[in-house]
This record gives structure tokens, sequence and C-alpha cells, in this order.
């Protein structure tokens, strides 16, 4: 609740302008200790995003959900200004209501502020109060909700009279926590008041804990007294709270309640809400993260406008009262949050093609980019037998997606994903808060337990990340909100759970997009703990594990020396549970689909980490040749450990360099250690996504260094910054597409801010200059999504504005810049391409999915996305021999360079380089010394004669 003090408003402030006005803001919130200096950035940023007017006079400016972090407490500051103030947007502006806010708290004072804005002369008023209290008093209200929703009604009741449908009712507002017994006490002592159309009135303000109101209607016609009982309103009363119920009471009698005795809640609610039996509705669905704030309600009012029609809108799951869509404070009034649906109604010749507008435009997220709303995934709720999914048929190999390598042979251990069952409300709030906060504790002491016992320094990061985010103020905060609103502790709880990940699945890359899953992971810890669910027992003798999908803290729990294999039916080959079971050392399929649920426990299976592939029930020939495949595989690794610091070479000395893949600079020690000869492929979109702010030169400098450094002399392939509407920066807001993969990223995104490419470019050539003995440091600049050479020669015009700037001894003196070849049209112009570009470097995975038009992460799809395809394998060689045709090198660095079928393939190709995980480099070298380069021709040859992916691999395996 908005509760102002003497000390948190200051009066008589003058500015000369808007921006001098904010900076007075962002010093008060600071001397107030609320706030660090860095968050008077995120003020100034959010006015860039849209203007934080409100109306009447008033601003709340307030910072971005980047700035949170600098904000120690939450809180407000007050400046009045009563010249006034010219806002960016052309309004006058008295007041600023300055927010603090650790979470989304700006949006509750938002709408307690509201009540404001209905009066017309408020603006004026507070240009002219001479104190702070009379500000004060003007802007704080304590807001009540009265409640009216579909459990306040009890419809179709057993009575036999009208008095046992009022009791009806106030025992429904007791069962809800709204009223206590004095209120039941007194209903039945009332008399009923008549309120004509067979409806009647019964209302107390004894033992109001809430306003609400309740109707109760009979099961059959009822007549009681001599007169028709078609329903009996109870209201619990309080101050001029339920004032808003009368009136819509009175309101319905006005247009008409004859269908009331037979009509469900949502009807009853609707004709409550003021929608007429003729008026045409829509449903439709919030989809943004943070629910109806106020930029996206804007947008809903601006299209509605556009309609030219009256429009009202309400929360169709809620009884609250339609309003007008023209009326933006009313709308962001409503409270709207992800998930729920608004109910929109409209009258008149044109209502249905202006309601379909409207809701268009909530469907596509009201101009902020939005996620899928997936019922299952924000609610966990048993869910009705769905029809069996079709088993998987015995000694075939079933594909997956690749997420650790490996083989395992062992029998299966099929667990289901947890299903939690609780009530969505809950009627003692401090229960409830007692109940979720000894929850969380007990989950950060399992976690604690965890880490304790974990294995490898990257299982203890993410479980000790883990800790964090149970310990996440904003997190519990959230769902205290929804406790107080009348929800349980687990629904409370989980819908802070699902805001949260729905807000980093938009914000980030899709390999951060998958960390949502940490947030759900931690949040089932959480609800097993509140609905004391637990995990059946695996069995003591080795097992694979099959399951629907599993969280980073459950893999962190599987005992390595039973678990033999991990098989998932949903995931990602980047999400934290892949990338644990590979720091264990497990093998893993993961997207499978639905299917490999069916598995019996106790069947054998052959999983392979390495293809993508399960063998359900193998047959004795199938087993016996997985069996030589593991051993032979063991062995194998053994050797290429011992022989990792080799130059790599096939078998008759052709030279294939063999570099690493990287996503942070601090791990490239790491890959020197494993034996890379190079960094052929540097992610810098990590170090600017690590940054709440764009990183300036110095930083740039410093971590482009550290990789340089540890690679002693090494070449190191930085690609420049690569995200846009796929994967955003928090900082650098691009319009939503309809299909991002297709949009604004990459090289056309960093072209539309060339500052931020030279700045980037600057950095790369001053961190590479020679170390103090006048060593080089090879440095390749390589630029992700070139579509052709004009792209290209755009760039390259930056770049030598800058060699010719930097004096040779402050600049790299060794280096190349070249493409990343990913978009079909680039391999088909390689031969335009060549002459200019220093090299090439292919990324497979993009690659790929671009020329099959299949989404490498695709639920169902994903394991048809395979390089190998002869398409793509065509594009490769098309893109050597262009680049060999010019004498410039030609690297590989998506997954494809890792696969032990491709890598004869891709050297035959003409391949100069295979960039791979680091873990994956010595045996990646290792394979390139069972065959020479007469070998690796032939099997190039042999792929490109087949028409699919499928016959290729099996021509290779064959072979």
């Amino acid at each position: 609740m908005l509760t102002l003090r003497p000390e948190d408003i200051r009066l008589d402030c003058q500015a000369a302008d808007w921006r001098a006005a904010l900076e007075q803001a962002a010093e008060s919130l600071q001397q107030a200790g609320l706030t660090a200096p860095a968050y008077r950035d995120g003020l100034f940023q959010r006015e860039t995003q849209s203007s934080t007017y409100l109306g009447n006079a008033i601003a709340i400016p307030h910072g971005t959900p980047e700035s949170r972090e600098h904000v120690h407490v939450t809180g407000v500051r007050v400046l009045q200004f009563p010249s006034g103030v010219e806002w960016h947007d052309g309004q006058r502006v008295h007041v600023l209501v300055s927010i603090a806010a650790q979470s989304d708290e700006h949006l509750d004072i938002l709408r307690q502020l509201t009540h404001v804005l209905d009066d017309d002369s408020v603006g004026q008023r507070l240009a002219e109060a001479r104190s702070t209290a009379e500000v004060a008093a003007l802007l704080s209200k304590a807001v009540v909700e009265a409640r009216l929703d579909a459990e306040t009604l009890c419809l179709g009741f057993p009575a036999r009279d009208a008095r046992e449908l009022a009791l009806a009712g106030a025992a429904r507002l007791r069962q809800l926590g709204c009223v206590g017994n004095g209120f039941v006490a007194a209903v039945a002592e009332r008399e009923l008041a008549r309120l004509g159309q067979g409806l009647w009135l019964a209302t107390s303000g004894q033992g109001v804990e809430i306003p609400a109101l309740a109707l109760a209607t009979p099961e059959a016609e009822l007549v009681s007294g001599g007169e028709t009982v078609k329903g009996v309103f109870c209201l619990a009363a309080q101050g001029d709270a339920h004032r808003g119920l009368l009136e819509r009471i009175l309101a319905l009698l006005d247009s008409g309640a004859a269908e009331l005795s037979s009509a469900d809640a949502a009807t009853v609610l609707a004709r409550l809400a003021g929608e007429s039996a003729t008026a045409h509705t829509r449903l439709a669905r919030v989809l943004n993260a943070h629910g109806l704030h106020a930029r996206p309600a804007k947008q809903l009012v601006q299209v509605a406008r556009r309609q030219g029609i009256p429009i009202h809108v309400r929360l169709a799951e809620g009884g609250g009262a339609a309003v007008p869509t023209t009326s933006l404070t009313k709308v962001i009034n409503l409270g709207a949050r992800r998930g729920q649906q608004l109910a929109f109604s409209a009258e008149g010749e044109h209502a249905a093609e202006a309601l379909d507008a409207v809701c268009r435009a909530v469907a596509d997220g009201l101009g902020e980019q939005v996620m899928p709303f997936d019922e299952s995934r924000e609610r966990i709720v048993p869910q009705a037998d769905a029809a069996p999914a079709e088993p998987l048929p015995d000694n075939t190999p079933h594909p997956g997606v690749a997420a650790s390598p490996g083989l395992a042979i062992a029998p299966v251990f099929v667990l289901q994903t947890p299903r939690f069952d609780y009530p969505e409300r809950a009627a003692d709030p401090a229960e409830q808060q007692r109940r979720l906060q000894s929850a969380i504790v007990e989950g950060v002491a399992q976690l604690e337990a965890l880490e304790s016992e974990a294995r490898g320094g990257e299982v203890a990061q993410i479980l000790s990340m883990h800790e964090e985010m149970l310990q996440d103020p904003e997190l519990f905060e959230a769902a205290r909100e929804g406790i107080h609103e009348g929800r349980s502790a687990e629904a409370a709880w989980w819908e802070a759970i699902e805001t949260a990940a729905h807000a980093q699945e938009m914000l980030a890359d899709r390999l951060l997009a998958e960390r949502a899953a940490d947030l759900r992971d931690v949040g089932r810890r959480v609800l097993g703990i509140l609905c004391n669910v637990s995990l059946p027992e695996p069995p003591e003798t080795p097992y694979i594990l099959v399951t629907d999908d599993i969280g980073p803290s459950d893999v962190a729990r599987l005992d390595t020396r039973r678990v033999r294999g991990l098989l998932t039916a949903r995931g990602g080959a980047t999400a934290h549970s892949a990338i644990l079971a590979r720091a264990l050392g497990i093998p893993a399929v993961v997207g499978a689909g639905e299917r490999v649920l069916t598995l019996a426990d106790g069947s054998e299976l052959i999983l392979d980490g390495e293809r993508g592939r399960v063998t359900p029930a193998p047959s004795a020939e199938r087993r016996a040749a997985a069996e030589q495949r593991l051993a032979e595989r063991q062995q194998r690794e053994a050797e290429a450990w011992k022989t990792r610091f080799e130059e790599a070479r096939c078998r008759d000395g052709h030279r294939v360099e063999v570099a690493a893949n990287l996503g942070n600079t601090t791990h490239a020690a790491d890959a020197v250690e494993r034996g890379a000869e190079a960094v052929g492929l540097l992610r810098t979109e990590f170090l600017f996504m690590a940054h709440a702010q764009e990183p300036d030169l110095d930083t740039q400098i410093a971590e482009y260094r550290e990789a340089l450094d540890a690679l002693k002399g090494r070449p190191l392939v930085a690609r420049t910054l690569d995200v846009g509407g796929d994967k955003p920066l928090p900082y650098w807001p691009v319009p939503k597409e309809d299909n991002p993969f297709l949009g604004l990223r990459g090289i056309r995104l960093t072209l539309t801010r060339p500052e931020v490419l030279e700045t980037q470019l600057r950095a790369l050539l001053l961190a590479a200059a020679p170390d103090a003995e006048g060593t080089p440091r090879p440095l390749r600049i390589m630029l992700p999504m070139v579509k052709d050479v004009g792209e290209f020669r755009a760039a390259r015009a930056v770049f030598d504005r800058l060699v010719d700037e930097i004096p040779p001894t402050e600049r790299a003196t060794d280096v190349q810049l070249g493409v990343m070849i990913e978009v079909p049209s680039a391999a088909l112009l390689a031969p335009t391409l060549a002459p200019e570009v220093d090299f090439f470097s292919i990324g497979t995975n993009d690659l790929t999915q671009y020329t099959l038009a299949i989404d490498r992460d695709h639920p169902v799809l994903s394991a048809q996305a395979d390089g190998l395809h002869p398409a793509v394998l065509r594009l490769i060689e098309m893109t050597v021999a262009a680049a060999h045709a010019h004498g410039k090198w030609v690297g590989v660095c998506g997954e494809l360079a890792s696969d032990a079928l491709a890598v004869p393939v891709l050297v035959g190709l003409g391949v100069d380089e295979l960039s791979v995980s680091a873990r994956q480099v010595p045996l990646v070298k290792a394979r390139l010394r069972e065959f020479g380069l007469n070998e690796a021709r032939a099997q190039a040859e042999l792929a490109l004669g087949q028409a699919t992916s499928e016959a290729v691999r099996d021509a290779l395996e064959a072979r």
C-alpha cells in the first residue's frame, strides 16, 4: 500500500526541463538511501522506452527491470513542481512520484494512484498545495478490493425459501474468508429487501473482513410468500468499498434480470459487469510477462479507440465491472496478469470486427515480445488421462537430440514427472505465508546438502545459483502479494515462478531462454515440499533414467555409479540439465518425444548420446555390436587424452586444425589444457548479456585479452555481437517480429548502430596488440548472419578505418576479417565473397535449420535438423571450393564438427579447421588420426550421392 510520510515529499522544486526534473528525482531516491547512483540511468532509459506520464499532471518515473539491482529498498519520493515542467511527450507535470521498486511493486503503486485520475481538478490542487500533508492526502488512499467472482456465486442451491438462499450466500462468503460468524448471524436475523424482478438483497457490515457480493439462485422454480424468487444477493458491506457492488446490482435491475435464475456463472458475471444479453463478446488472454502494465495498456487503448465504437473490457474470471477501453487508467487498474483472460464486449453493426481487431492486438503482445501461453506449464495440476502414446518398436533406433556424448547399455527406469494438486485459494494469508517461508527454507537446505555432495565445480555452481534463486526477495514478494490477494501458498508461488520464467524467456537468447528451466526447477522443489510430493526411489542396480524432462538439481542428485544414461521426452541440448550431464560424463539424449515414456521399467535400452539415438529391446546382434563400440570408445577416450597435445593430423599427415568453441573468455585456459590449437568461435554476445548496460571499451578489452593471454599465441576467432529479435539485449530493445530468426539480427542489427560495432572492433584490435616481447596475438574477427558481399563491405569499411587510425604498435598486427556462413545465400554466393574475405567459418547449426526450414530446437522436428543432410553438405562443398580458389581457409564451428561420422566427410570436402566444444577436442584429434585424406574424400563423395540425411548416415555406418 502506498503510504506517504512528510519526509517522502519535497515541495517547491524548480526545473528548466524534464531532464533536470528527472535528475532531481534520481538524486532524491539516492539521498533517501533507496537506490545506488546507477539507478539514475535506469530512470532515463525507461523514458526512452515509454513516457511515464500518468495523467492529471502526475508522472511516475521508475527504472527498467535491469536497473532493479541498484535498488536497496523499495520506496517512493514525491517532488512537487508548482510552476510545472513540460514532459518529453508534451504533457505538463506538477508532481513526480519517483519509484524505486525491487520487483513489480510500481504496478501496485500505479493502481493505487488511479483514483487520483478520476478527479480532473487534482492536478491544479497538487500544484497549489502548500504542505506535505496536503500532497500526501491528495495522493494516498487505501485501496480495498471488493470481491465478486465465480467462487462467490452459489447457483442452483436446493433452498425452500428466500432466507435459505440468503444464508447459503452468507455461508459461501464465510467459507472464502470474507466474513465471520457475526455476519452470518446478522443475515439470519434481518429481513430481506425486495429488489424486484424476483431478486432480493441481504446485507450487513457486521464481521466483514473483505467487502464481497454473493448471489444464491434456487435449484428449481421457487415461490416464497407468494412471490417468485429468482435469486438473493448477499452483500458484505464495509465503508464505501462495497458501493461499486451495490451500483452494479442496481444497473442489472435497470437492464433486466430475467435470465439470471437459470444462468451459469460466466453469464451472471457478465450481466453484473454491465454486459447486455445482446452484446458481442470475445475473450483474449494476456501474454505479457508483467501483465497489462502501462505500456501494453496504452497500446490497447489506442487500438480500441481506432475501432470507432464503444468497447468495454473486464477480467473474465473475476467479477469486476467492465470498464471502457478508452480509459488508460481504468484499463491499468484491472491489474490483469499474464495468463488471465480479458472479456471484451461491444454492441452495434461492426462490433464483431472491432472485437476481433482488439483481440488480435492482445494476442500479438501489444507492442511487447511475448511467449505463447502453455496451460500445462503455467499451472501444475493433475491432467486428465490422455490417449496413450504408441509404444516404441523393439530393436529399432529412435531419434532424439544428442545432448551429452557417450554410449550406454542398461535397463531403463521410467520416472514420471510429478503432478501437484493444490487449491487455488486459501482463507488464512498469514498461515499461507508461514507455509511458504518454511518450504523455501527447507528447499534451500536441500540444495545446500546437494551442493556439498556435488561432483565437479560446474554442478556446485549451478546448485549455488539455485540457492540464490530461492532466496530472491523478488520471488517471495511476488508470491506474498498473491497470497494477500487470496491465493494459496502453492498457487501464489507458482504464479511468481512462471512470471519470472517467462520474463527470462523473453529477455534472453535461446541458450539463456532455457535457463527458465532453472526457475521452474526451484519452483517445483518448493511446490513438492508444500504438497508433500516426493520422487520414487530408483533401483539399486545400474539403469538408464527415462523421464519427461529433468531439472538441473535432479541431474546433480544422480548417482553416477548407477546412472548409465539419461533420456528425456522434452528439453534441448543447451539446457542446464544437458550441460550438467556432460559435466558428469553421463551420456544423454533429450527431446526424443512422449513415446519414450511408454518404455517398460527394466527393459533394456541402447542410448547413443553422440548420434542422438536410442534403441529399445535390442537384438543380441545389435547389443553385441554396441558393447564392442562401448569398449572401443572407452579405450579411445583414454588414448585420446594421452595424445591431446599432439598436432591434429590425418593418418597420412594431412593437417586439419582442431579448435574450441567458447561462450566465456575464462574458459580459454581450460580449452588449451584439453589440447585446443585455437579458439575457433568466441561467442562475444555473452559478454554483452552479462552486463545491465552495454559494456564499454575498457571492459571489452579486458575480457578479450583474458582469452588471448590464455591462448599464448594460438589464434582467436571472435564472432562479433550476434543478437537480435530471437535473443535481444535488455538495453537494446528491438521491435517485435513475427519470425525473429529471419529478422533483424547479427550483422544486420549491428549495422543499424555502427557505433556499437566500431567499439567492439576497436576493443578486439586493441586487446590483440603484441605482448610486451613483441609477440603477435593472432586475431580472426568473424561477422555473423552475412547474406551477401554488401553487408560484408559495410562492416569492412569500419574495420579498415580503425586499422588505419590505430598505430600498429597498439593494435593487432596478425588479424583477419571473415564471415560466418550460416545463411544459405552466403554459401550460394561464396564465389563473390571469397575474393574479399580472409576466411569462412561455417555455422552448421543455423545453416542446417535455414536450409531445411526446421528450427533446431523444435520439440518434434529437431531430430530431423541433421547437418549431414546432402543439401547442407553441398552448400559446404560450394563454400570450400570458392574459398580455396582464392587461397582462403574454411572452418566449421557447428555441432557437426564433433560428429564422429561427419568428421571424415568434412575433411573430404576440404575443410581446414574443426572447432568443437573443449571436451571434444581430444576425441576429434584422435578421430582424424583414424583415416587419410583419400579415404575422407571417398566418404564425402559417398555422402553427397545420397538423398536424405538418414541415407547418408546409413551409408557411412555401413562403410
